[in-house]
């Protein structure tokens, strides 16, 4: 099978000129820095100690941003490499001001580049977040003897069942993790029954929080927001949008001061979600600093990445998306860590076990339909009642899981 995947993997890197050219004119990737993904860095490696961490893409890295926060701080690490497969990821990482961290393109996953990749970077350490699994590079860094742990690691059913179909070669690649950090108890037994040994849960590292998130946003556009009814749909995909949009028509007959502010998942569908929602008859503003809002505005859309925190502390009530979809819902902490009410769809397996918590808690709302969410909405929008004990008991829980996680990493550093 590893004979397989390397074929598969080469006829990719032989054809990602093409797709690179592709994703250029796209705008999916940056002009200057596609190169890193050849393995033609464009940082250099400092002297020292070098710790990596590898995240997919924006949700990722923000997952472990308290976790590089903590080893800014630790004397004996002088450099931090943070790799990602995203541009959005790039342009996330640019807006924290770490002083030791270095990001670079995760390389095509070729045996050539990945240890092209580490005999120039030599970590000391190497962490991968969520289900980041690439055959090459933890065959290259188990050759190595550099320590390869899993942090955070979700394993979702889809996943499990496509690597049981090579049980040998799940076995194999898995257990080639010197610990993994699981998310939840489910990915706990998949990582298991895939090969992994060593294996600890302690909760998701998504209860954690960054010590220096700061918010901001113009004081034009925060005047604007808390001068109407609020609430946000946030990370939609398609056809999320419609849903929402639907809502607001309907709750607008309620609440005629009504403003819904839009972040999609993906910032490349702006214009066909603002088409979209201009043929619905709403009115939509499209973020931007300087521009003047009209009062009638219907859709605050956002098109711009690391700006959800920011909407977060200004609204009460927020949907999450991908989970009206088959796709399995997005992370629900960020948006209760501000103190919002979180509704979804019924497709949240992806995060089943912080849902099950936020529901006992009374923090989350599943709905199916748009009567569902209009029912729902409606009602917490006239509440007055706030999400104060739940954002202590998250920062609370999330400190444990970070102090725990660290604590255990630090015995491979």
């Amino acid at each position: 099978m590893l004979i397989n995947y390397r074929i598969l993997i080469n006829i990719v890197y032989f054809l990602s000129p093409i797709i690179i050219i592709l994703r250029l004119i796209k705008k999916k990737e940056n002009l200057y820095r596609f190169r890193e993904k050849f393995c033609f860095f464009t940082k250099r490696r400092l002297n020292g100690s070098l710790v990596w961490i590898h995240g997919a893409s924006v949700g990722e890295f923000q997952s472990v941003v308290p976790l590089i926060e903590k080893y800014e701080k630790k004397k004996d690490i002088d450099q931090i490499l943070v790799t990602s497969n995203t541009l959005s990821s790039s342009k996330v990482i640019s807006k924290y001001k770490f002083k030791k961290v270095t990001h670079q393109f995760f390389p095509i996953d070729t045996n050539h580049n990945t240890r092209k990749f580490l005999d120039y970077w030599k970590p000391s350490l190497s962490m991968f977040v969520d289900s980041e699994i690439w055959p090459n590079m933890l065959l290259n860094l188990k050759k190595r003897k550099i320590p390869i742990v899993l942090i955070n690691g979700r394993i979702t059913l889809k996943t499990f069942k496509r690597w049981s179909n090579f049980k040998n070669f799940s076995n194999f690649i898995f257990g080639k993790f010197d610990l993994c950090i699981c998310s939840s108890l489910k990915s706990k037994i998949y990582l298991k029954k895939l090969g992994a040994k060593k294996l600890k849960f302690f909760g998701n590292l998504k209860y954690s929080q960054s010590e220096f998130e700061k918010i901001e946003i113009n004081k034009n556009i925060k005047k604007f927001i808390r001068s109407k009814k609020v609430w946000c749909a946030s990370s939609t995909h398609n056809t999320e949008e419609n849903f929402v949009g639907l809502v607001h028509k309907k709750l607008k007959k309620k609440y005629k001061n009504l403003l819904t502010i839009i972040i999609p998942r993906h910032i490349n569908r702006i214009n066909l979600i603002r088409e979209q929602l201009n043929q619905m008859g709403l009115k939509i503003h499209l973020h931007e600093n300087k521009k003047r809002i009209s009062k009638d505005t219907d859709i605050y859309l956002v098109n711009s990445y690391g700006q959800t925190k920011s909407f977060f502390s200004m609204c009460q009530n927020v949907f999450l998306g991908g989970s009206l979809i088959n796709h399995g819902g997005q992370n629900p902490l960020e948006a209760v860590r501000y103190g919002c009410n979180i509704l979804h769809g019924p497709n949240v397996s992806n995060f089943d076990e912080i849902y099950s918590f936020l529901n006992s808690q009374k923090i989350s709302f599943g709905i199916k339909k748009h009567n569902g969410m209009l029912k729902v909405l409606s009602k917490l929008l006239s509440s007055k009642k706030n999400q104060g004990n739940i954002k202590k008991k998250i920062h609370l829980k999330g400190e444990k899981i970070l102090k725990l996680t660290i604590k255990e990493i630090d015995n491979y550093l």
